[in-house]
């Protein structure tokens, strides 16, 4: 066999779920354009690849964390991951916020923007302890089994994992269990991921038919600031994180490996339906398993570089249609904490971040007509901001790993 049919074959096989999954988005986004609004109709199989997804993504994240944490015998090293974790999170989260910040400074978004504000419905008002039980826990076990309390999941999971360590046998037997159940369910992911080039084709016609003419409205400025900030921050900054967590070659691990989490986000505008597919590219970038297995699960409730760049975004463009100055030290600093918080308590579901932009009003004292306007926001800018969400879990697991392996992992690299 010559060598250009073998370069033809590795190249089909290296890319060809990407290809079909971008050219079913294509044809889909086509047709959207093509069709407006009647684009709608396909919807229905778009939803059931989403439908699909979510109801697997549930019994994976207990497994994948249960199992990582059940099979660890040093506790100590847990530790050291969810330690470094934290903190990689909160300080990707805080370089996107000042990031952002620069950008509104120079572009403000809402200059020369006029909108009318509708009467909301009545909102009740966000008690932030009361948020915080929510976020962190369920009244009842059968609430668990739901993808819209992913953090009280992770954080049973972590806590079932941790009592299997400890009680398990020397064979770590049940540990042993909870892997094989793993494979399952990732094999489980990669049967429904061949009907991704259509689902996902479908549910970007109905996307772009539906809310594509929206993008051309009011709020056409703030979009045009974001968008290219969002381009910027992947290619910037996650080009200087992957640099730290390898060097170059993690650089080049790093883009090698994240074009089908990339092109799952942006279709689907959720971290929890890309997470089977963030999984499998964080493990050929060679990310240890109990690594990858505990932060990406967490980093799709709890990591939202994305999130911090459209919360900034969103309290810049506040002040600006209420005529307040968006300045002075105070002002950003509560701005960044309110967007790393944000990004912590927000879900990872399509059209999610609504407690977010709670937060925003209550703490910076907007009245309550201010919450159709972020909110029309949120949806607009899910695409790019999950996308960042997404990819950054993934860079941040290599980020930990080079914390906790030493600078010359990538070297040592291997897929398990």
């Amino acid at each position: 066999m010559e060598k250009s049919e073998i370069n033809k074959k590795s190249f089909w096989k290296n890319y060809s779920f990407p290809i079909l999954l971008l050219t079913g988005i294509a044809i889909g986004s086509i047709i959207g354009i093509i069709l407006g609004e009647k684009a709608t109709v396909l919807k229905p199989f778009g939803d059931i690849f989403i439908n699909l997804m979510f109801t697997a993504v549930v019994p994976l994240v207990f497994i994948t964390i249960s199992s990582a944490v059940g099979s660890m015998i040093n506790m100590k090293r847990l530790g050291m991951i969810l330690g470094y974790m934290l903190l990689t999170f909160v300080v990707t989260g805080a370089i996107a916020s000042i990031i952002i910040i620069i950008a509104v400074k120079i572009f403000p978004p809402a200059a020369g923007v006029n909108i009318s504000i509708p009467t909301p419905e009545a909102v009740k008002p966000v008690s932030l302890g009361e948020q915080f039980v929510k976020a962190i826990t369920v009244s009842d076990f059968s609430q668990l089994l739901s993808k819209s309390n992913m953090l009280p999941l992770i954080i049973f999971s972590v806590l079932f994992g941790t009592c299997v360590s400890l009680v398990d046998d020397e064979k770590k037997s049940i540990a042993a269990g909870l892997e094989k159940f793993s494979k399952v369910m990732m094999k489980l992911i990669e049967l429904i991921m061949y009907y991704a080039p259509i689902g996902l084709g479908a549910y970007f016609a109905a996307l772009i038919g539906e809310f594509g003419p929206q993008l051309l409205g009011s709020y056409a400025k703030a979009m045009i600031i974001y968008y290219p900030i969002c381009i910027f921050y992947f290619f910037a900054a996650f080009s200087v994180y992957s640099f730290y967590a390898g060097g170059k070659n993690g650089v080049k691990v790093f883009f090698g490996n994240i074009l089908n989490p990339s092109i799952t986000s942006l279709a689907t505008q959720s971290s929890i339906a890309t997470l089977p597919v963030n999984l499998e590219a964080a493990k050929n970038m060679g990310v240890p398993k109990d690594i990858r297995e505990i932060i990406l699960p967490i980093g799709a409730t709890m990591h939202m570089d994305g999130t911090c760049l459209s919360s900034i975004l969103k309290i810049s463009f506040l002040f600006g249609i209420f005529g307040k100055d968006f300045s002075g030290i105070g002002t950003y600093l509560i701005a960044i904490v309110v967007s790393v918080l944000g990004g912590v308590v927000m879900s990872g579901v399509p059209g999610g971040g609504l407690i977010g932009e709670m937060l925003i009003i209550n703490l910076f004292g907007f009245p309550m007509e201010a919450f159709p306007i972020i909110a029309t926001i949120g949806f607009l800018v899910d695409p790019p901001a999950t996308w960042l969400n997404s990819t950054g879990d993934a860079v941040a697991s290599m980020v930990v790993t080079r914390m906790i392996e030493g600078k010359n992992w990538i070297f040592g690299k291997k897929i398990d």
